[in-house]
């Protein structure tokens, strides 16, 4: 389902002047001078747009580092009288929406744990009513697309025209590398729904460590995403909070050099179409597989079929763990990814019961009908 919005592209953004838009700074705005120091390396870079430091800290535990509050807004003012970047910070009730206008701040971002409650969001939205704020909203805490457009739509009803997304990762129980797993296909598919939204990739809150920062920019580059909002802190050694993360400003130079920057569309005649020719084969298998699909499921209604007049359950975990077992180890033999293998088989899997439970329980609904005294049409 298409979603369109009335947003303004990125280059009518403040400060925009080229992709990707850099966003950069401290998690936590400390003290003045901290902030002061790693704003002025920042912008001798020329390589950041806008200066991101959070003054109000959403901890999950009280007695940690909460922000410096409404104190440490005019150090975001002072940043950008002296250095000309804009300045961004998070805000969570109407109150921070209020004060940070107050100071002129550019950029606003609806954290995770905001944008999964509709009540908050609606609640920034309407502080937000009447002002030219850029609003970024960040992705809810757990994977769920129409929570995240639902928060956007708000913004966007609220007569913010200046909308972007920001993907952060999603928290889960899962031990990974990540310390919020990407789930790259969420933000592809908002892309899809929401085409003319600028998207903006936060690594340092998907790696939750500065070693793998290089890595998922470069991935949030190839996917076409807007910009990236990265962590940096003039020391991070002594940083109150997310010191892992963070990178000094000199680091994170190192890394924006390093980005290989692709271009979206080629009007090499050559390329296209040799691109239009792989694209057909791509068709011709996709046709193939669909094919495959549909004799799969005739396979499993026959099964199904048997299983009906042999009294047997449509569920026999010994075998699925068969499939699974034989198919996972082929698949990763001709060089495709376990995860991808492992989703794909269950998908297989959750089309196989239904097609078998339709064959198992064919004349149920009926019989169902009649005892319940519900008038059918039986001819």
């Amino acid at each position: 389902m298409k979603t369109i919005f009335e947003v303004a592209p990125i280059t009518q953004w403040p400060h925009h002047k080229r992709r990707p838009l850099v966003i950069s700074g401290p998690c936590s705005a400390e003290t003045e001078e901290q902030v002061m120091l790693t704003a002025r390396e920042l912008a001798a870079s020329g390589k950041v747009d806008i200066f991101r430091a959070g003054i109000w800290k959403p901890r999950t535990r009280p007695g940690t580092f909460e922000g410096m509050g409404s104190t440490a807004l005019p150090w975001l003012k002072r940043v950008k009288e002296e250095t000309g970047m804009g300045i961004s910070t998070e805000v969570a009730n109407a109150r921070h929406v209020y004060e940070a206008l107050k100071y002129g701040v550019d950029y606003l971002w609806v954290g995770a744990r905001s944008t999964a409650n509709p009540f908050v969001v609606q609640e920034i939205a309407d502080a937000l009513q009447g002002s030219d704020a850029t609003v970024l909203v960040k992705n809810p805490i757990n994977p769920e697309l129409e929570l995240w457009v639902g928060a956007i739509e708000r913004i966007q009803k609220a007569g913010i025209k200046r909308i972007g997304a920001i993907h952060r990762g999603f928290s889960s129980y899962e031990k990974t590398q990540f310390r919020n797993i990407p789930h790259w296909l969420i933000p592809v598919e908002l892309k899809q729904r929401v085409g003319n939204l600028p998207i903006i990739c936060d690594p340092s809150h998907i790696c939750g460590n500065r070693t793998l920062l290089l890595e998922v920019s470069q991935k949030a580059m190839d996917l076409n995403f807007d910009g990236l909002m990265l962590e940096s802190h003039i020391d991070p050694s002594v940083a109150l909070s997310d010191a892992a993360q963070q990178v000094t400003p000199r680091a994170l130079i190192c890394l924006l050099n390093r980005l290989v920057m692709r271009n979206p569309e080629s009007t090499d005649s050559n390329f296209l179409n040799e691109l239009e020719e792989l694209r057909g084969k791509i068709d011709i298998y996709d046709e193939q597989l669909i094919d495959i699909l549909e004799q799969r499921m005739k396979v499993a209604r026959t099964i199904a079929q048997c299983k009906k007049e042999n009294n047997i359950t449509i569920l026999q975990t010994k075998r699925w763990a068969e499939v699974v077992q034989k198919n996972l180890a082929l698949g990763v033999k001709k060089g495709l990814g376990s995860d991808f293998i492992n989703n794909m088989l269950r998908l297989i899997h959750q089309e196989s019961i239904h097609h078998q439970n339709k064959v198992m329980n064919e004349g149920e609904q009926v019989t169902h009908e009649l005892n319940n005294g519900v008038k059918t049409n039986v001819g």
